[in-house]
């Protein structure tokens, strides 16, 4: 058994709990039954039910799952108008959740260049009922300077040392504390809002209805403006050119500085921001990638470490202020990362400038 499956008495359990806790209205023939899903990053188990109509179950446990965010975000998401599974039942002590179904159509398969502007524009709609949420701090904490270097420390440990094996001198280590120190600068330099914190085209979905549903969001935070759109447009599993992810990056600004959700700011300043902003985030992917195919068996991840690679070389060639790291990054890590299985597995990857 995998080492993050569910046991046989958890699934038992969880097939009781269900069969107590359906919603009335809730038809189905024959006993219960539990068929597992795909399961995202995390430590959650989901499970279809054989109702009518279906219903999404849980397990998560609680000593590696935060459920109570969860339920408060989903709470604060639905009552912004924001379309987020409803929670049927809740059982925080053993970590079962029972969830509204929203279907398999996510909406990574459904882009393609045809497709990306009228998908991407529902998209940035929802974010901005996301980012016009009022701030609680019991709901939204603080994407502070704290949590920003944890997550930087994750590409050190994990990309660096475990995956590629490299030991970092002291210069090195210099370096990259530099470059985190102006990361962490850049992200609470910008203003804040309600961020999703993992907003990308596997973690929205299309339903039925046509509106755009919003899954994953039990890690939001209250953190820098351009977080979750440099995720959608700079996924982390598709990738769009330049010319395409640099104008919607500032449609999306005019619309934000209308609604007052940011002052008047100069575009090369917001875009600044914006590829930054993805700096960070893709430096710490690098590292939470390694993690989830070393630590979780989830190797598959390491198929879209190249693409998160152009991702950071893109923007450390582009900025002057980034082009130590760049060099560094060039001489000290590819090498190696040329000499892995994973590299040449996307179409993407690259060796240089």
């Amino acid at each position: 058994m995998s080492k993050h499956s569910v046991d046989p008495q958890t699934n038992f359990d969880l097939q009781n709990w269900v069969g107590d806790y359906l919603p009335s209205g809730s038809l189905f023939d024959g006993p219960m039954t539990l068929t597992p899903l795909t399961g995202d990053a995390g430590f959650r188990r989901y499970f279809r039910t054989n109702t009518q109509p279906s219903l999404i179950a849980v397990a998560a446990p609680p000593n590696l799952e935060n459920n109570l965010a969860f339920v408060h975000v989903a709470q604060s998401f639905a009552q912004g108008g924001i379309s987020v599974p409803k929670v049927h039942a809740v059982n925080f002590h053993a970590g079962f959740l029972l969830l509204q179904d929203f279907g398999e159509q996510v909406l990574q398969p459904l882009l393609s260049g045809d497709t990306v502007a009228n998908h991407y524009s529902a998209a940035e709609t929802v974010l901005l009922d996301i980012q016009q949420l009022p701030h609680d701090s019991h709901i939204f904490p603080n994407y502070d300077a704290i949590k920003l270097k944890q997550e930087l420390r994750l590409f050190v440990e994990w990309f660096v040392g475990a995956l590629l094996g490299l030991q970092l001198s002291e210069q090195d280590k210099a370096l990259l504390q530099s470059v985190d120190e102006r990361l962490v600068d850049n992200a609470l330099a910008q203003p804040q809002v309600a961020v999703h914190r993992d907003y990308h085209s596997r973690n929205l979905m299309l339903l039925q209805d046509g509106q755009l549903g919003v899954i994953d969001f039990q890690d939001a935070v209250w953190g820098p403006i351009t977080y979750d759109l440099v995720s959608l447009l700079k996924d982390c599993y598709i990738r769009w050119p330049t010319s395409l992810v640099a104008p919607r990056a500032t449609d999306y600004q005019q619309q934000i500085e209308a609604l007052g959700l940011m002052p008047k700011t100069d575009s090369e300043e917001f875009l600044r921001w914006f590829d930054w902003m993805g700096l960070q985030r893709h430096i710490k992917v690098l590292g939470i990638f390694s993690r989830l195919a070393l630590r979780d068996s989830k190797e598959r991840y390491l198929n879209d470490l190249p693409r998160v690679i152009d991702y950071v070389l893109e923007v450390t060639a582009r900025y002057p202020d980034l082009h130590s790291f760049d060099d560094w990054f060039q001489q000290r890590l590819l090498p190696e990362i040329q000499k892995q299985a994973w590299f040449g597995r996307n179409q993407f990857s690259k060796t240089g400038h």
